[in-house]
């Protein structure tokens, strides 16, 4: 069973997978019942206000002290953190690149992890990271917590399973989750000879993910607080040697232990993991003229010390219905304050009708402008204006208010497009001085 979860808001809930095992009437008991411990996990600080106050109590064979013992280093060299500039020769500019391979040798989901974009500065908490993710093989013993920030994970090919302190959580393309700053977990393939899976990861060193501000809009629509979902309490009763990886400020860390760290029996609190479908967006747009700005496709923002202006922005382009009068329709031309890393999970962007592809991903950094195809601006400009539904479509935006800086894995890429610049020409002088429009 999964439970209704208000990102931010402050819900609290509880969930056991042994009766009895959550104490009843306060948080930690003298003793607890199974002879578990009782630990707190706070996602903000003690004193935050009662509705950005993230915590949840868990009870847990072994406190995890003993999960977090004699720490070596480890190399993770597909993964960087924020600030990491480089060298590596791609001018400025627009940027695309083709789907990243699914890998042939074994991979596991940590050393399929690669870079693609920083922004910010991890140690201080403000920005964000891309990553695309290309693994074929389960953590088995092989545990995993990230210090640096939240994850956003879209899966684009084939499904993973996510077996966390809190509960197990199956996403699937077309649906995202969120693993908080902190959380343990490990990965699975839910269809383990499909060759593998891929997908995209949105790593959040600021304020946690939340569900925007509707303003006008009012109570209902974009994504509704009902549909997000947090897992039924789930427990893994392990005595064989596993190991823990930490990334902590940019670098990572692994211990031995001799037992699972998932052994969380039962908790309460708001402080958890959640998933969401993105097929319960509920999109809202122009019924007369003009294209509204495309922050009405929000499903969740993490908020800077700015108002108004967000750490990050989650942004999707959904199935949706066409229908404003005299308008050019697709995204128009622009230049933005903000940057926007772009994917494609599924389908046709109707503003680049060739060349992104599913499992594909663009760049458009702070103030390059950008905005449709020659192909797209000829279609939306002379096209017959009636409803259209764009339908089995599904992309993407994680725009920040940071320059995104390029790694030196995704400036090498050999999926990098080289000519991405060109679906541009063709988007000569029309003007000729004389009146009308032409």
């Amino acid at each position: 069973m999964q439970y209704s979860y208000m990102p931010g808001f402050g819900n609290d809930f509880e969930t056991e997978s042994l009766p009895g095992a959550l104490p009843q009437g306060q948080n930690s008991p003298q003793k607890c019942n199974y002879g578990l411990y009782a630990e707190q996990l706070s996602g903000s600080p003690f004193t935050a206000p009662r509705g950005t106050n993230e915590r949840s109590w868990l009870y847990r064979m072994r406190p995890s002290v003993r999960h977090t013992r004699r720490f070596a280093s480890q190399k993770l060299d597909g993964w960087k953190t924020a600030p990491h500039m480089v060298d590596h020769g791609l001018p400025l500019g627009q940027y695309r690149w083709d789907p990243v391979p699914l890998p042939n040798e074994k991979t596991g989901f940590l050393a399929g992890m690669h870079t693609v974009t920083t922004a910010g500065d991890a140690l201080t908490q403000v920005g964000m990271a891309t990553h695309v993710y290309a693994f074929n093989e389960d953590m088995v013993d092989d545990y995993f917590f990230n210090a640096d920030g939240e994850l956003l994970i879209a899966p684009q090919h084939g499904g993973v399973r996510f077996k966390t302190e809190m509960g197990v959580m199956e996403v699937v393309p077309g649906e995202i989750c969120v693993l908080p700053r902190g959380m343990i977990f490990k990965v699975e393939l839910m269809e383990p000879d499909s060759g593998g899976a891929r997908g995209y990861v949105c790593e959040n060193y600021g304020a946690k993910f939340t569900l925007p501000d509707r303003g006008p809009i009012g109570a209902n629509c974009l994504a509704n607080p009902r549909d997000f979902k947090t897992p039924a309490a789930w427990y893994e009763d392990k005595e064989t040697p596993c190991r823990l990886h930490v990334k902590w400020c940019g670098t990572f860390h692994v211990t031995e232990i001799g037992h699972s760290p998932l052994d969380v029996v039962a908790w309460h609190g708001n402080y958890a993991p959640y998933k969401y479908d993105l097929a319960t967006f509920s999109p809202v747009g122009a019924i007369l003229f003009d294209h509204p700005d495309p922050s009405i496709f929000t499903v969740l923002t993490a908020p800077s010390g700015e108002e108004g202006t967000a750490n990050i922005d989650f942004v999707i382009f959904p199935p949706r219905w066409m229908v404003a009068e005299h308008t050019f329709r697709p995204p128009w031309y622009h230049r933005n304050i903000m940057s926007e890393f772009m994917g494609l999970i599924k389908g046709q962007y109707d503003a680049k009708e060739e060349g992104f592809v599913p499992g594909g991903m663009s760049l458009h950094n702070m103030m390059l402008p950008h905005g449709p195809d020659l192909m797209g601006f000829e279609k939306a400009s002379g096209g017959e204006l009636k409803p259209v539904k764009l339908d089995d479509t599904m992309a993407f935006m994680f725009e920040t208010r940071y320059p995104q800086q390029v790694t030196e894995y995704a400036a090498t890429l050999e999926t990098l497009q080289d000519n991405y610049v060109e679906c541009w020409d063709g988007l000569e002088r029309k003007f000729d001085g004389t009146p009308g429009i032409k």
